[in-house]
């Protein structure tokens, strides 16, 4: 039982620095852009929550409405494959490289070897 305690104590630090990963990914700021020169330009955080937008006023023209649109789209989806690129990053520092199977979340795996204590209790 050494080593269920052992994996229990890392579990508990990994959820630990997953904690302050998210803590971190809120305050982090990642600005897409899109359009010749940054015409649209959208600021998300880490997690993907839209902060800001910023239009180049030569945009703002009531009869190209469906270009100015498309920038738009196109930089928020700049922002956000930026903001997930960041957050894999960051992911595979805690992890430290450890290869997840497809559709594994660490914060599951995280969550089951905490609570295996409880499962071994009770058997």
């Amino acid at each position: 039982m050494k080593n269920l305690g052992q994996m229990m104590k890392q579990a508990q630090a990994m959820q630990a620095k997953m904690q302050e990963l998210q803590a971190a990914l809120e305050r982090t700021e990642v600005t897409g852009v899109a359009g010749e020169a940054a015409l649209v330009s959208v600021t998300v955080t880490g997690k993907g929550e839209m902060r800001r937008i910023k239009i180049d006023p030569k945009l703002i023209d009531p009869n190209e409405t469906s270009m100015l649109e498309d920038l738009i789209v196109a930089a928020a989806n700049d922002a956000r494959a930026k903001a997930d690129q960041q957050m894999q990053a960051e992911m595979a520092k805690l992890t430290g490289g450890l290869q997840l199977p497809p559709g594994f979340k660490l914060p599951l795996l995280i969550l089951s070897l905490t609570a295996l204590p409880q499962c071994v209790a009770g058997m």
